[in-house]
């Protein structure tokens, strides 16, 4: 009696409610999960999104490099006719290339360097405390909100070789007017101008977020030292921000490589298509324009385009070559 008493209060001898149907699944699949690494975890949601894009991204890749092997014309873009390398032959042979590629070179270094400089000079700025700070965030931006085909369009106007602002303030000054669209470097310029112009406050504003994520307490140490403002700039804002830089130098250069609106509108007609009357800032994007839109050859347009893919491969691989030296030596 006394054994039966104990077994009722301890609850012993008792079944306990009946599962509900399905639970046992629910349980095993609440292991399995937490049984997982919390690091796979991200991957996890992340590898859909990859699968999307792979797929719609290696499609145009792997068709491009297809037609790239075929003589096709753009009317008749369904009778293709294979001529294997050809098309890259006669692209390594054609003076035209590398002279778009020159000029693709060079604008990219005059509108990246000083865009990239004066960006990191107003990011550090705009990282001091003032008043009106927010105005001064927002309103760099609005070159990057306005369209390329505006910015495009009022800097042709300016750079105008008869009555264009540029020219006038020169000639206020005792210089004689420069024809910014015919001759080859002032047209070069006057493109890079366009392309710092619109850039510069956008990569500004990355600099300021990564400075604004910089620890206070490496500037306090830095003054305790005796550091001065520009001491504590080159070697503790630079340094906390080199993975940011490293990031707009990557945007930078794609940027560069794909130049077209600028240089399109630029030329005011046909020759924007050329890259001027003797191709002095023709790029490469305008060069596979002109292959494809122009001379309605989409083989060639598609080897400009390969030739473009490659020549980002080169200089990202040279890119990590050249900091993993860098990081053996030290």
């Amino acid at each position: 009696m006394a054994t039966s008493t104990t077994k009722a209060q301890t609850g012993e001898g008792r079944e306990g409610p009946a599962p509900k149907p399905g639970s046992d699944g629910r349980r095993r699949r609440g292991a399995l999960l937490h049984r997982l690494d919390i690091k796979g975890a991200p991957y996890a949601f992340v590898a859909p999104f990859f699968v999307v894009f792979a797929a719609f991204s290696f499609y145009p890749l792997v068709y491009t490099s297809w037609i790239s092997l075929h003589r096709v014309e753009l009317a008749t873009l369904d009778i293709m006719e294979w001529v294997a390398f050809d098309n890259y032959v006669a692209l390594w042979g054609d003076s035209r290339f590398w002279n778009a590629l020159g000029n693709t070179i060079t604008i990219g270094i005059l509108s990246t360097v000083p865009q990239l400089l004066m960006a990191l000079g107003l990011a550090h700025l705009l990282n001091f405390k003032m008043r009106g700070s927010l105005f001064f965030r927002v309103a760099s931006l609005v070159p990057y909100a306005t369209s390329v085909g505006a910015a495009a369009l009022v800097f042709t106007m300016l750079f105008e070789r008869d009555f264009g602002m540029i020219n006038w303030a020169l000639g206020s000054v005792g210089i004689d007017p420069v024809n910014w669209e015919s001759d080859k470097w002032p047209a070069q310029f006057a493109i890079s101008t366009i392309v710092i112009w619109r850039w510069t406050g956008y990569n500004a504003l990355l600099y300021l977020a990564a400075m604004q994520a910089i620890p206070v307490e490496r500037y306090e140490a830095a003054g305790i030292d005796g550091a001065s403002r520009w001491q504590q700039f080159i070697h503790v804002t630079v340094p906390g921000i080199r993975s940011t830089v490293v990031f707009t130098i990557v945007l930078s250069t794609i940027g560069a490589t794909q130049l077209f609106g600028e240089p399109l509108i630029f030329g005011q007609g046909p020759n924007g298509i050329t890259g001027g009357a003797d191709n002095q800032y023709q790029t490469l994007g305008l060069l596979l324009y002109e292959e494809g839109w122009k001379n309605y050859q989409m083989g060639r347009s598609a080897t400009v385009a390969w030739a473009m893919f490659l020549l980002l491969i080169i200089v990202f691989a040279a890119q990590a070559l050249i900091k993993r030296l860098r990081s053996r030596t030290s």
